[in-house]
């Protein structure tokens, strides 16, 4: 099966974790560039921007990752204060490299008037994309903090968000934009932002006109334009609530970080089975495309000018997913292709059909994240249907019992046509992969 992306797929990145080679050489553009003082006093803001700025310039914080025992920092990003006794909140992901190999890196805040102190991590949220820290100096003083905005104060369609961050580690700033609702289709509830987000501004603050924290900095959409997105404060609270306490996190995030996506996992597999295929997806068999509830599905069709193989392909993918340190994993996708090989020819046909078949691959990440594929190839009949079937497993490394699961089909009852899907879930248990093997497989049928 060719695997080409359809056109429109999501291009989600998390905006945090500037690496210093990119800073150094955007340094050398801002020398040309006159410099008009602080980026959150640039005259294109609105009068309640600058003040929202104002008011909350002192819980805001820039959080860099540096190398233990050394001055180099390797990445940096945004947070802030929660708590007066000096917790901080900020994203999984601006804070991964400490939190899964503390014995090569420490992490450091620095606020906008140049203070510097060392942090802890005391809870990591990766589904939601979250982390609560402890400044290290949390014993000597008290600090100013954002209160968050009650979940009973619900958000109006347009009202106006300031996003507050360090974009680009050129300075503190805010961006100005507006609520536009919850995101569609994604797994878990995110905030759709109309504004600008840029790398280095992950784990900041968006705030209300009242200076109250509506949600956090994360991630925004490459292939468009003032399209970014938040992780809601409900979050934030739900973390704050149950990690404030907690002893600081010194070894290795990883069994966390297991048992996180092992309940990820879970969740995804019930949900996904339970929302089932959707009916009249071919003219003559039952092919498995999921409903659109959390995914995404495009189409296309390419038709042979040349007297070859005309075909048609669906495409179906997630805009979620769990990053979990050096990789994304958490999430589904399902694809298949429609053959017509009437114009080559029944030998023609079955070569071109096979060599297809041939061209997937199933590594996904590099040797030292993952095991190499474990594969087992059976035909599978569909009350008269028969299916060539190969499902693969590849076990993650570093997250004990989670596993890459596909499952690539074929049909074989007809002489020159047919139908070739691929079903693909990452970070799954073996009894999840079992059972979503089984969904899709009893998908495919004769349509009557």
């Amino acid at each position: 099966m060719k695997s080409a992306r359809a056109r429109g797929c999501s291009r989600l990145v998390r905006v945090g974790m500037v690496a210093l080679a990119l800073s150094a050489a955007l340094g050398a553009r801002a020398q040309a560039t006159p410099d008009n003082g602080d980026a959150a006093t640039g005259t294109t803001l609105s009068l309640s921007a600058r003040k929202v700025y104002e008011q909350a310039r002192s819980q805001l914080v820039q959080i860099r990752t540096v190398l233990k025992g050394r001055a180099s920092q390797t990445s940096v990003g945004s947070g802030f204060f929660v708590t007066a006794d000096g917790h901080i909140v900020t994203n999984f992901h601006v804070v991964s490299q400490a939190a899964l190999k503390p014995e090569r890196h420490d992490l450091v805040y620095v606020t906008a008037d140049g203070r510097e102190a060392p942090l802890t991590i005391l809870q990591i949220d990766v589904l939601h994309d979250l982390a609560l820290l402890k400044a290290g100096d949390a014993a000597t003083r008290r600090f100013d903090a954002l209160p968050l905005r009650p979940t009973s104060r619900a958000l109006a369609q347009g009202e106006r968000i300031y996003s507050l961050g360090n974009p680009l580690d050129v300075g503190f700033a805010v961006m100005e934009g507006n609520y536009n609702g919850l995101v569609r289709r994604s797994f878990y509830p995110q905030i759709f932002f109309g504004g600008a987000l840029s790398g280095g501004m992950s784990g900041g603050p968006a705030l209300d006109q009242d200076g109250q924290v509506i949600g956090v900095n994360v991630a925004r959409r490459v292939d468009g334009e003032q399209v970014s997105f938040l992780v809601p404060a409900s979050f934030v609270g739900a973390l704050l609530l149950r990690g404030k306490d907690a002893p600081p996190l010194k070894t290795p995030a990883y069994p966390e970080l297991t048992a996180q996506l092992t309940a990820h996992q879970a969740e995804l597999t019930d949900r996904f089975v339970a929302q089932g295929w959707k009916p009249q997806t071919h003219p003559h068999y039952r092919v498995p495309v999921p409903a659109d509830e959390f995914m995404r599905c495009w189409g296309g069709s390419e038709v042979s000018r040349t007297g070859g193989l005309d075909l048609e392909r669906s495409d179906c993918v997630m805009d979620t997913h769990i990053f979990a340190g050096e990789f994304n994993t958490g999430a589904i996708s399902v694809r298949h292709e429609s053959y017509d090989g009437s114009k080559l020819g029944t030998l023609r046909f079955a070569a071109r059909h096979a060599q297809s078949f041939r061209n997937e691959s199933f590594t996904r990440l590099r040797g030292e994240l993952q095991t190499k594929p474990q594969c087992q190839e059976d035909f599978v009949d569909r009350a008269g249907l028969v299916l060539r079937a190969v499902v693969c497993l590849r076990a993650y490394k570093k997250l004990p019992q989670l596993y890459d699961l596909s499952v690539l089909v074929a049909t074989l009852d007809q002489p020159s046509s047919g139908v070739q899907g691929r079903f693909d879930a990452q970070g799954v248990s073996f009894a999840s992969a079992q059972r979503l093997t089984r969904h899709y497989l009893d998908a495919y049928s004769w349509v009557k």
